[in-house]
């Protein structure tokens, strides 16, 4: 367990299980919604999106896959934030096979300015590191600036694109990696 103490506020990051099923799932409704909900269009795809990426079911069959990796980040004892990692995620756009994938990285838009995404991040990669993973990468929405500023400032290069579907719309997604 990581845990940050502060006078006003405790912070802690917890590695996601089973226990947390319910948590991960609205976690990752909610935060999509607030991340990528204004850049969707059409809200019956975004809806239709949400029900079947973050259902119960979804969520319970990526906590079971021994892959995935989850920390969920408190604020005063509530969850405001979580990170999914993907061990063993190779990309056809990095030719080293050593490769981690950082799937989701999301802080409730209320939480963000507190730097929380940046706690997440660090534990995220201390973890792979630990692994003994040699590269990092991830997808991330082209439009979505704060975030590829983010990824950037942490070392993160663009190294292809994809485009991302929610049900028949693409959107375009850099993939940014970065050495570990």
């Amino acid at each position: 367990m990581n845990a940050t103490m502060t006078q006003t506020n405790c912070i802690e990051i917890k590695q996601g299980t089973s226990k947390d099923l319910e948590t991960l799932a609205i976690l990752g409704r909610v935060t999509f919604r607030e991340s990528h909900g204004d850049y969707i269009e059409d809200k019956t795809n975004l809806n239709a999106y949400l029900d079947k990426a973050f259902s119960i079911e979804t969520t319970q069959k990526e906590l079971k896959d021994s892959n995935n990796i989850y920390f969920i980040i408190y604020r005063n004892k509530l969850p405001v934030g979580y990170v999914k990692l993907v061990l063993n995620a190779e990309s056809e756009f990095i030719e080293n096979p050593s490769c981690c994938r950082l799937e989701r990285i999301y802080v409730l838009d209320e939480f963000i300015t507190q730097k929380l995404g940046l706690e997440l991040f660090k534990t995220t990669v201390k973890k792979a590191q630990e692994l003994n993973f040699d590269m990092m990468w991830l997808t991330v929405y082209i439009k979505n600036t704060r975030a590829i500023n983010f990824y950037e400032k942490n070392g993160f290069e663009k190294v292809g694109s994809i485009s991302f579907q929610i049900n028949k719309q693409g959107y375009e997604n850099p993939i940014l990696a970065k050495k570990l």
